[in-house]
């Protein structure tokens, strides 16, 4: 049996662009796992195997592989950077101990990087960081540690300080050693020297070395009072200190480098080994039962406990469907039966891979830290919990947020109606933001994503991977519906047709809910008129309806139903007549309570040179924008907006003109806001327009 406490599972994640992708190239060339380092900027990388990655220059789907450093074991997840296939560095995170943050040593904290921060604070997930990119034109590492805490908000604990900048960029100095690694020109990442700290830095580390040791021996009264003494800690002390504080998430290690040039990779791996926490130091995974509250029982990381694994990603390739899965307790062997808890169902398991990347090697068993694939699973979608038949359980469930755009698409051909569904089917299963659905009236498929790039790149897929040409509609937003005032009405179901008839009588009140509450159903009957046993029923007519709205058939949002007395009839009552009169008094109600078209409001971050400032926020407003932030930087500025995403459609062909190539932006999902009424009265015409064919 391997030792658990020699396993880290990390991830890589970082902006679009900060160099996770390099950084993980360099870690497995280090490692011995490759011998020819491929660059992404040739799309030769190792997990950067899809061809729309290697064209595009970006990481799409999270790929996993395993390499060794000084006799541990790394499972290593490298992330993208896009903010449309954020799902990706979320559902990673869910399944890792430990994460190297990328950040550009120009371009700093960027709004992506904000993003996957925010979900690792909220996997509770411990962290080093490297500033990476020393070598290029405007990097500043100093500058970039200041935003990981005015940005971030997170205390960053400087480990490696830079020898030289940008061109200059020959090394790092390791504070709490205090030695300088200096790397020849030779760019081989095993040709470096230890040297003596460089005679105009001795100060600045000196100040660093103090400040890392005063925040280190915080975690360690007894250590503290000896230093207040005057007492040295030793290196090991302080490195054990260091350990705890980073998985008490208290203060995050920084590094510094160039991924790019093989300089400083080696001291981002010794300080995953040093400072990230083994399988065993993580809080163990809470159990839940099926509707997701806690039981308060936990998967303990051990190989006696029972088999518990959550399977994190889907994946279709040449061999067939590969389910990941990240083991919590247990182990696995070949041939064992599992129990999808999710579905009730049990599987055999036929074959189990370690992967690296898109290779794999076979494996007879897997245990308690392990992070592989098993082949050929049925009916598993990402987040579902597998175990032991025996003690059935589940693990916290993954919730992923709604798409909010959609297209139409038909086949070119007729005769590939069938290849175009399987296809979709396989996809569906990979990606739960990605959604598909079939509009009753016109027949036609229906795509749904988190952002253009997203469905643009299932678009390639289809086209190049299962070779079905599409024709695509123009994108559409996924507009709701919601109510501005209360109502308080009543409704009467009653049908006598022979025999027993129906009959229910509800008197109820509608109001607006609270932003994101959804549907909330409330009952204040007192005496009996309607009995208990109904309420189930009526809920679930008022639910029913809220998928289609009165204005333009969108689902609605946000509303409180509130039942409050009623009738029934002691022969013609029963649940269905209860449950047609809510349906009933939903489609009679909703539109005197001030129906409402709402739009999906984008946060949008655009990165743009300062001559063009004026005209990206001109554009902006045209877009009816809200300028919230802007923050100038060395090599250009941020604007921060809130934009409707009904008007940020083809923006960055927009955004490339008006900076002659050279801004960015990045986008997600913000929150809803009521349509201006123009927008509104345009977009329920046209929803009738189209009904109308």
């Amino acid at each position: 049996m391997s030792d658990l406490s020699h396993y880290r599972n990390i991830g890589i994640f970082a902006h679009v662009d900060a160099g996770k992708t390099t950084t993980t190239e360099r870690i497995l060339k280090l490692t011995g796992k490759i011998h020819k380092t491929g660059e992404v900027h040739d799309g030769e990388s190792t997990t950067d195997f899809m061809e729309q990655e290697a064209e595009r220059g970006i990481t799409i789907q999270s790929a996993a592989t395993t390499c060794f450093w000084k006799d541990h074991r790394f499972n290593i997840i490298d992330t993208p950077g896009h903010v449309d296939f954020t799902v990706e560095v979320y559902r990673s995170l869910k399944v890792l101990d430990g994460g190297v943050g990328v950040f550009c040593g120009s371009g700093g904290v960027e709004p992506q990087s904000e993003t996957n921060w925010r979900y690792a604070n909220d996997s509770e997930v411990a962290r080093v960081i490297f500033v990476n990119k020393l070598d290029r034109m405007g990097a500043d590492f100093y500058r970039v540690v200041k935003q990981v805490k005015d940005v971030l908000g997170a205390n960053p604990l400087v480990m490696t300080l830079p020898i030289g900048i940008e061109d200059d960029f020959v090394g790092v100095v390791d504070v709490l050693e205090q030695k300088a690694y200096v790397w020849d020109d030779s760019g081989l990442p095993e040709n470096f020297e230890v040297q003596d700290v460089p005679a105009d830095m001795v100060d600045k580390v000196a100040e660093y070395r103090e400040m890392l040791v005063e925040t280190a021996v915080e975690q360690d009264d007894d250590l503290m009072m000896a230093y207040m003494d005057g007492e040295e800690p030793s290196i090991e002390d302080l490195k054990r200190c260091i350990r705890k504080g980073t998985i008490a998430l208290d203060f995050f290690p920084t590094l510094c480098g160039s991924a790019f040039k093989n300089k400083g990779v080696q001291n981002v791996l010794n300080a995953v080994v040093d400072y990230l926490p083994s399988p065993t130091e993580v809080e163990a995974q809470p159990l839940t039962d099926e509707v997701g509250e806690p039981t308060g029982e936990v998967a303990t990381v051990s190989v006696d406990e029972p088999f518990r694994a959550l399977a994190f990603k889907i994946m279709d390739d040449r061999f067939g469907a590969l389910t990941f899965v990240r083991i919590y307790s247990g182990q696995l062997n070949k041939g064992d039966t599992i129990l999808n808890s999710f579905t009730g169902k049990t599987e055999r398991v036929g074959r189990m891979v370690e992967m690296h990347a898109d290779d794999r090697t076979e494996l007879s068993s897997a245990k308690a830290g392990d992070i592989i694939a098993i082949v050929g699973m049925k009916a598993v979608k990402t987040g579902h919990t597998l175990c032991d038949p025996k003690h059935p359980c589940t693990l916290e469930p993954m919730i992923f947020p709604e798409p909010v755009i959609s297209i139409a698409v038909s086949p070119k051909d007729k005769g590939s109606t069938e290849k175009m569904g399987i296809a979709i089917g396989k996809m569906v299963a990979e990606d739960p933001t990605f959604q598909v659905e079939t509009d009753e009236d016109s027949g036609e498929t229906i795509l749904k994503g988190m952002g253009e790039l997203h469905l643009d790149i299932k678009v390639d897929i289809l086209k190049r991977t299962y070779g079905v040409e599409l024709e695509v509609g123009q994108p559409q937003v996924a507009y709701r519906e919601t109510i501005t005032q209360p109502v308080e009405d009543s409704y009467t179901h009653k049908k006598q047709s022979g025999g027993s008839g129906q009959f229910g009588k509800i008197d109820y009140r509608i109001r607006p809910g609270e932003p994101g509450s959804g549907f909330v159903f409330k009952s204040v009957v007192v005496g009996g008129n309607v009995p208990k046993e109904f309420f189930p029923a009526i809920e679930k007519g008022f639910k029913g309806m809220m998928d289609t709205g009165v204005l333009a058939g969108f689902p609605v949002l946000d509303v409180e139903v509130e039942l409050y007395d009623g009738g029934f009839h002691a022969v013609d009552s029963s649940a269905v007549a209860f449950e047609i009169a809510a349906k009933g008094a939903f489609r009679q109600s909703i539109p005197k309570a001030g129906a409402q078209l709402i739009e999906p409001i984008m946060k949008v971050d655009v990165f743009t040179p300062e001559d063009h400032v004026g005209d990206v926020i001109g554009d902006l407003n045209r877009r009816r924008g809200m300028i919230k932030d802007q923050e100038a930087g060395v090599t250009g500025v941020r604007i921060k907006a809130d934009v409707p995403l009904s008007e940020m459609f083809g923006y960055i062909g927009s955004l490339r003109t008006m900076t002659s190539g050279r801004g960015q932006f990045s986008m997600e999902f913000s929150h809803y806001m009521p349509c201006p009424t123009s927008v509104s009265e345009k977009v329920i015409a046209e929803v009738k327009e189209r009904n109308a064919k």
